[in-house]
Protein backbone atom coordinates (compact mmCIF):
# COMPACT_ATOMS: atom_id res chain seq x y z
CA UNK A 1 0.00 0.00 0.00
CA UNK A 2 1.41 3.63 -0.91
CA UNK A 3 0.07 5.82 1.66
CA UNK A 4 -0.98 9.29 1.19
CA UNK A 5 -2.33 10.89 3.49
CA UNK A 6 -4.41 14.46 3.28
CA UNK A 7 -3.35 17.58 5.40
CA UNK A 8 -4.96 18.92 8.15
CA UNK A 9 -7.01 18.45 11.49
CA UNK A 10 -7.34 14.92 12.70
CA UNK A 11 -9.28 13.50 15.54
CA UNK A 12 -9.38 10.31 17.19
CA UNK A 13 -11.89 7.64 17.06
CA UNK A 14 -11.98 6.54 20.66
CA UNK A 15 -14.53 3.72 19.80
CA UNK A 16 -11.99 2.06 17.39
CA UNK A 17 -8.88 2.84 19.23
CA UNK A 18 -7.01 0.74 22.26
CA UNK A 19 -4.30 1.73 24.02
CA UNK A 20 -3.01 -1.31 26.46
CA UNK A 21 -0.30 -2.59 28.66
CA UNK A 22 1.34 -5.67 29.36
CA UNK A 23 3.49 -6.19 31.89
CA UNK A 24 5.54 -9.55 33.67
CA UNK A 25 5.08 -10.09 37.45
CA UNK A 26 5.08 -12.44 39.59
CA UNK A 27 9.00 -13.25 38.89
CA UNK A 28 8.30 -13.33 35.01
CA UNK A 29 5.99 -16.15 35.40
CA UNK A 30 2.47 -14.29 34.76
CA UNK A 31 1.86 -11.34 32.51
CA UNK A 32 -0.59 -8.22 33.85
CA UNK A 33 -2.69 -7.13 30.86
CA UNK A 34 -4.97 -4.25 31.07
CA UNK A 35 -6.51 -1.57 28.57
CA UNK A 36 -7.04 2.08 29.25
CA UNK A 37 -11.06 3.03 27.94
CA UNK A 38 -10.71 6.57 27.90
CA UNK A 39 -8.32 7.54 25.49
CA UNK A 40 -8.65 10.56 23.54
CA UNK A 41 -6.14 12.52 20.94
CA UNK A 42 -5.69 15.08 17.70
CA UNK A 43 -3.23 16.08 15.33
CA UNK A 44 -2.15 17.94 12.05
CA UNK A 45 -0.85 16.34 9.65
CA UNK A 46 1.46 19.73 7.95
CA UNK A 47 1.66 20.35 4.16
CA UNK A 48 4.98 18.13 3.87
CA UNK A 49 3.47 14.84 4.84
CA UNK A 50 4.69 15.28 8.83
CA UNK A 51 2.63 15.39 12.09
CA UNK A 52 1.99 16.23 15.52
CA UNK A 53 -0.52 15.99 17.80
CA UNK A 54 -1.44 14.35 21.42
CA UNK A 55 -2.64 11.19 22.68
CA UNK A 56 -4.10 11.57 26.21
CA UNK A 57 -5.66 8.55 28.22
CA UNK A 58 -7.53 8.86 31.59
CA UNK A 59 -4.84 7.08 33.97
CA UNK A 60 -7.99 5.56 36.08
CA UNK A 61 -9.25 3.95 33.16
CA UNK A 62 -7.25 1.19 32.84
CA UNK A 63 -8.88 -2.25 33.49
CA UNK A 64 -6.64 -5.25 33.90
CA UNK A 65 -9.82 -7.50 34.79
CA UNK A 66 -9.12 -7.52 38.41
CA UNK A 67 -10.52 -4.80 40.63
CA UNK A 68 -8.01 -5.25 43.45
CA UNK A 69 -5.37 -4.91 41.40
CA UNK A 70 -6.54 -1.88 39.10
CA UNK A 71 -7.00 -0.16 42.75
CA UNK A 72 -3.64 -0.88 43.36
CA UNK A 73 -2.29 0.23 39.84
CA UNK A 74 -4.56 4.22 40.15
CA UNK A 75 -3.07 4.50 43.47
CA UNK A 76 0.10 6.33 44.68
CA UNK A 77 2.15 3.19 44.05
CA UNK A 78 1.62 3.29 40.47
CA UNK A 79 0.01 5.51 37.75
CA UNK A 80 -0.74 8.27 41.44
CA UNK A 81 -4.08 8.78 39.14
CA UNK A 82 -6.21 11.09 41.87
CA UNK A 83 -3.16 13.38 41.38
CA UNK A 84 -2.29 12.88 38.12
CA UNK A 85 -5.38 11.94 35.95
CA UNK A 86 -3.98 12.18 32.51
CA UNK A 87 -1.35 9.89 30.76
CA UNK A 88 -0.05 12.45 28.02
CA UNK A 89 1.98 11.44 24.95
CA UNK A 90 2.87 14.48 22.74
CA UNK A 91 4.13 13.85 19.49
CA UNK A 92 6.01 16.51 18.31
CA UNK A 93 7.26 14.89 15.20
CA UNK A 94 5.81 11.90 12.98
CA UNK A 95 7.14 11.18 9.44
CA UNK A 96 5.77 8.65 6.96
CA UNK A 97 8.37 6.76 5.59
CA UNK A 98 8.49 4.66 2.24
CA UNK A 99 7.33 1.11 3.58
CA UNK A 100 4.19 2.73 5.35
CA UNK A 101 5.92 3.05 8.74
CA UNK A 102 5.56 6.31 10.48
CA UNK A 103 8.17 7.28 12.48
CA UNK A 104 7.09 9.00 15.64
CA UNK A 105 9.52 11.26 18.71
CA UNK A 106 7.55 12.70 21.23
CA UNK A 107 7.17 13.20 25.10
CA UNK A 108 5.51 10.73 27.28
CA UNK A 109 4.18 11.95 30.57
CA UNK A 110 3.00 9.82 33.47
CA UNK A 111 2.42 10.92 36.75
CA UNK A 112 3.95 14.49 35.88
CA UNK A 113 6.93 13.36 34.82
CA UNK A 114 7.78 13.78 31.31
CA UNK A 115 10.83 11.50 29.43
CA UNK A 116 11.23 11.56 25.17
CA UNK A 117 9.42 8.43 23.66
CA UNK A 118 9.94 7.03 20.22
CA UNK A 119 8.06 4.77 18.71
CA UNK A 120 7.53 3.23 15.18
CA UNK A 121 4.30 3.07 13.61
CA UNK A 122 2.58 1.05 11.05
CA UNK A 123 -0.23 2.52 8.72
CA UNK A 124 -2.95 -0.27 8.54
CA UNK A 125 -5.99 1.68 6.90
CA UNK A 126 -6.17 4.23 5.11
CA UNK A 127 -8.67 6.69 2.84
CA UNK A 128 -8.70 10.57 2.58
CA UNK A 129 -10.68 10.93 5.47
CA UNK A 130 -9.52 8.07 7.79
CA UNK A 131 -5.92 6.22 8.96
CA UNK A 132 -5.72 3.79 11.36
CA UNK A 133 -1.87 3.19 13.14
CA UNK A 134 -0.70 0.32 15.27
CA UNK A 135 2.37 -0.08 16.87
CA UNK A 136 3.96 -1.78 20.39
CA UNK A 137 6.92 0.24 22.55
CA UNK A 138 8.42 -0.80 25.90
CA UNK A 139 8.74 2.02 28.28
CA UNK A 140 10.59 1.95 31.97
CA UNK A 141 8.00 2.57 34.34
CA UNK A 142 10.81 3.42 36.97
CA UNK A 143 11.66 6.42 35.08
CA UNK A 144 8.21 7.81 35.64
CA UNK A 145 8.34 7.55 39.48
CA UNK A 146 6.76 3.80 39.82
CA UNK A 147 9.29 1.69 41.29
CA UNK A 148 6.90 -0.35 43.52
CA UNK A 149 8.25 -3.96 43.71
CA UNK A 150 7.41 -5.80 46.52
CA UNK A 151 9.74 -8.69 47.21
CA UNK A 152 11.42 -8.04 43.37
CA UNK A 153 9.02 -9.82 41.70
CA UNK A 154 8.10 -7.47 38.93
CA UNK A 155 11.23 -6.89 36.70
CA UNK A 156 11.57 -5.74 33.03
CA UNK A 157 10.36 -2.92 30.57
CA UNK A 158 6.30 -2.23 30.14
CA UNK A 159 4.53 -3.29 26.76
CA UNK A 160 2.50 -0.57 25.35
CA UNK A 161 0.42 -1.44 22.51
CA UNK A 162 -2.25 0.79 20.88
CA UNK A 163 -4.17 1.01 17.55
CA UNK A 164 -5.11 4.42 17.24
CA UNK A 165 -8.20 5.43 14.49
CA UNK A 166 -8.12 8.96 13.36
CA UNK A 167 -10.37 10.96 11.21
CA UNK A 168 -10.22 13.95 9.16
CA UNK A 169 -12.00 16.88 10.61
CA UNK A 170 -11.19 19.71 7.97
CA UNK A 171 -8.15 21.08 5.54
Amino acid sequence: MTVAVETGLWQLAPARSTVAIKHKTMWGMVTVKGTFSGVTGEGEVQPDGTARGTITFDAASLDTKNAKRDTHLRGADFFDAERHPAVVFAVRNAVLRQDDTVEVTGQLTVRGISRPQSATARVTEVSADAVTLTTEFTVDRDQFGMGWNQLGMIRGLTTVTSTLSFTRTSA
